[in-house]
């Protein structure tokens, strides 16, 4: 479903979230449950789609999105849209911050995302003119649709911006007394699969509205603006647990340390810095600490984690 100034048009993607909605701002908004959309980056180029002319403000460029479906998630929206009108593969994109214009009574999420496989954009149905990768420095270029020039400033100014979060596993799993002594490679397991969810969902940022009862999370540095973040992960593992298996696929990185475990944290996150990650240690060891942030790298207690 897709819209045309007051009037909405039916294409071949009829949805419950259809329809305009009178905001609280005082105008209409295309998404009885607000709307999303991906923007997705390859080096440095972006994918843009040139909006069908009898569309909402169109001849103007934006990214590829439409409204959202009744309990849909801003990224599974984004996603979706992505796909049905540009062809682009969820497998092949890795999501990293998302941006809410957030009314109230209706709310937009811009989903930033990067390129990880291999993306053939093509026109699906009737709602774009074109789509085109356009370099970062040429957008502004471009005769942009009004919402998205608004916020394309904040979002491009981040768009290298990469977070990491190094959990050191010792750590984190010895803070919960379970019996996980007994069995410490199972113990790991079991925290690779909670980072495996949390890898997937994305952490809402603390002091930012979090959507869909997600908890918000120190794990990110606060940046104006962002809602959510999907960092890339990395799980140290010594001793015993260096035994434990994640999840076939997984988009966690599991380091297993051949000598001391706070040593190989400690490499991983000035490796990580180096390349310009935003890096975020998990430890409540105090050292350790010490250590991680004489390198540039924040850190973190364990109690900071989301549920498990």
């Amino acid at each position: 479903m897709v819209q045309s100034g007051g009037r909405a048009v039916i294409g071949r993607h009829r949805r419950a979230g259809d329809g305009f909605i009178a905001c609280a701002c005082g105008r209409r908004h295309w998404g009885r449950f607000g709307a999303a959309g991906l923007l997705v980056r390859r080096g440095g180029d972006v994918l843009l789609q040139h909006r069908a002319a009898w569309s909402h403000e169109g001849g103007t460029w934006a990214v590829p999105g439409g409204a959202l479906d009744l309990d849909e998630s801003a990224l599974a929206g984004a996603l979706r849209e992505a796909a049905e009108e540009a062809a682009v593969p969820a497998e092949s994109v890795q999501p990293r911050h998302a941006w809410t214009v957030d009314h109230g009574t209706w709310a937009y999420t811009t989903v930033v995302a990067e390129a990880v496989g291999p993306i053939v954009p093509r026109r699906l149905d009737g709602e774009s003119e074109e789509l085109r990768w356009v370099s970062v420095d040429e957008v502004t270029s471009l005769r942009l649709h009004s919402g998205f020039a608004a916020g394309w400033a904040r979002v491009a100014s981040l768009l290298d911006r990469h977070e990491v979060v190094v959990m050191d596993a010792a750590n984190v799993v010895g803070s919960t007394p379970d019996g996980w002594w007994r069995d410490r490679a199972g113990a790991a397991a079991r925290l690779l699969s909670s980072v495996e969810t949390w890898s997937s969902e994305g952490l809402a940022q603390a002091g930012e509205s979090s959507g869909h009862g997600s908890p918000s999370s120190p794990l990110v540095e606060p940046v104006a603006g962002r809602t959510r973040a999907w960092p890339d992960w990395v799980v140290v593992l010594e001793g015993q647990a260096t035994g434990a298996v994640s999840q076939p696929g997984s988009s966690v990185a599991v380091v297993r340390a051949q000598g001391s475990g706070d040593d190989t944290i400690v490499d991983v996150a000035q490796r990580q810095v180096a390349r310009g990650g935003h890096v975020t240690v998990v430890t409540a060891d105090r050292a350790l600490q010490a250590r991680v942030e004489s390198v540039g790298a924040r850190h973190v207690g364990p109690r900071a984690l989301p549920p498990r």
